[in-house]
């Protein structure tokens, strides 16, 4: 089903007009609490993407995918976990303040905040399946480091992989 990964796109391209502004009333950053569950993949109360920390600090699949994934997409501009370097702000501190479909926008389509104060230039990565496939793992990881609920590293442990992940990562990857 290739159709996931033109879902996500399309997703992300309506959200240009639909994310005017950071942490609006459409798309606030909330708390983070598990409301509702899919398979293993956790909502909270606005159907947004969330974490989930059980016992001895084992995360759910997709935290532990949005680790993975960063850390292979993303580290080399924002740093270890998230945590900013020279080149790109740390989303810890970014999480806080922006909600999912932000978060979405600039992913899918970069940003560029340039005056004589600052040059941040985000490339857009709309088109990069290793990217797109996994937008909503890298961000419950993220939102993890964001509110202190995953520390710095590996998690400790995590849920198996559900089925349905498999099946949306197939699709969306392709043969």
């Amino acid at each position: 089903m290739r159709t996931l990964l033109l879902t996500l796109l399309a997703l992300g391209m309506a959200s240009v007009s639909a994310a005017a502004a950071p942490n609006t009333a459409a798309n606030p950053v909330g708390d983070p609490k598990v409301a509702s569950s899919d398979d293993g993949k956790y909502f909270d109360a606005n159907g947004n993407p969330t974490y989930k920390i059980g016992a001895g600090d084992a995360v759910d699949w997709y935290t532990f995918s949005g680790y993975r994934r960063f850390n292979g997409s993303c580290e080399v501009c924002h740093g270890f976990d998230g945590s900013g370097s020279s080149f790109a702000p740390d989303l810890t501190q970014s999480l806080k303040t922006i909600g999912y479909t932000d978060f979405q926008n600039i992913v899918v389509n970069g940003k560029q905040d340039v005056n004589t104060a600052q040059s941040l230039v985000m490339p857009a990565f709309g088109d990069n399946k290793n990217v797109m496939c996994y937008l909503d793992d890298i961000y419950v990881y993220l939102r993890a480091r964001a509110d202190g609920a995953q520390g710095n590293g590996r998690p400790a442990s995590h849920e198996d992989k559900p089925q349905t992940a498999i099946q949306n990562e197939n699709s969306c990857m392709g043969p």
